[in-house]
């Protein structure tokens, strides 16, 4: 564990799965501290796809290959390659295992670094391969509430640098539907968040509509904001759980839709990397 630290934030960071496992600032801990009766992870990267694959296999030309729900990075050892007082960066290359279950050379670097009152949490994904290569990325900090008891079903709400706001919904075995479009159910600009509000599981939004997810305390005062570029970003808490915490995850893809069986070049919302090629993409973690 590693640990990074300025006049404003603490943050510590494991080697395993690269995962932020502690965002500590005004004297209180932030970052979900992974209680296995809810949740057993803080801030998981899911790499080499986010959501699930149809009946937990998909296809690369043909063949067949087994790939549970986000992916195999989460559960990897990564190597720390840089060290600063601000920024740690840590790097997964392919193996033989990964090659088991994901048939493409990569490297993949996780970095965190301290920006006054923000944790910048940043990926790279290259292309190590002599062929192109094809995959998703995706957050999925979890943040405690602001308000968690028993004596209301009101924990905050969320506001949005957006108002009018549609998603889709999960539908079979962890996939989605991306044929119906809902409404966020926005009051007077805020997604109250209760113990109802993940009945519905995930919120997927889509097509690049939000940059920006706040999370307000009871009295709608901000606590923490995610930014991001990301195309998609998913809204959730465990339902029917009443866990402590919910997670803001922006993602570079999404699970599949229900019933694909296509290759995996042709998923949805799925990256390419022709040889050689490098993508870059970064999040931050304003706390206020």
């Amino acid at each position: 564990m590693k640990t990074l630290q300025n006049e404003k934030l603490t943050i510590q960071v494991s080697s395993h799965g690269a995962e932020l496992c502690s965002l500590m600032a005004h004297g209180k801990e932030y970052l979900w501290q992974a209680d296995p009766a809810f949740w057993k992870r803080h801030s998981p990267v899911l790499f080499p796809i986010v959501g699930g694959v149809w009946e937990n296999e998909y296809r690369v030309d043909g063949t067949t290959y087994p790939l549970s729900q986000h992916g195999f990075a989460r559960d990897m050892d990564f190597t720390l390659v840089k060290e600063e007082a601000d920024e740690v960066q840590y790097e997964l290359q392919s193996s033989d295992e990964t090659l088991k279950k994901y048939p493409f050379q990569f490297k993949l670097q996780i970095g965190y670094k301290l920006i006054d009152d923000k944790v910048r949490v940043m990926w790279q994904v290259t292309n190590a391969d002599d062929k192109d290569i094809w995959f998703q990325i995706g957050a999925h900090p979890a943040f405690y509430f602001p308000y968690y008891g028993t004596e209301t079903d009101d924990r905050g709400f969320f506001g949005f640098d957006k108002q009018d706001i549609n998603y889709i919904r999960l539908s079979e075995k962890g996939c989605a539907d991306p044929t119906v479009h809902y409404q966020v159910p926005l009051e007077d600009g805020f997604l109250p968040l209760n113990t109802h509000t993940f009945d519905i599981d995930t919120f997927i939004i889509e097509d690049s509509q939000l940059k920006e997810v706040t999370l307000y305390d009871l009295q709608k005062q901000p606590v923490l904001g995610v930014q991001f570029d990301a195309p998609l970003v998913g809204l959730w808490s465990p339902p029917t759980k009443n866990a402590p915490f919910v997670c803001i995850e922006p993602w570079y893809g999404r699970c599949d839709r229900a019933h694909f069986t296509g290759d995996y070049k042709e998923k949805d919302w799925i990256q390419h990397l022709p040889v050689g090629g490098v993508f870059q993409a970064s999040y931050d973690i304003k706390i206020y």
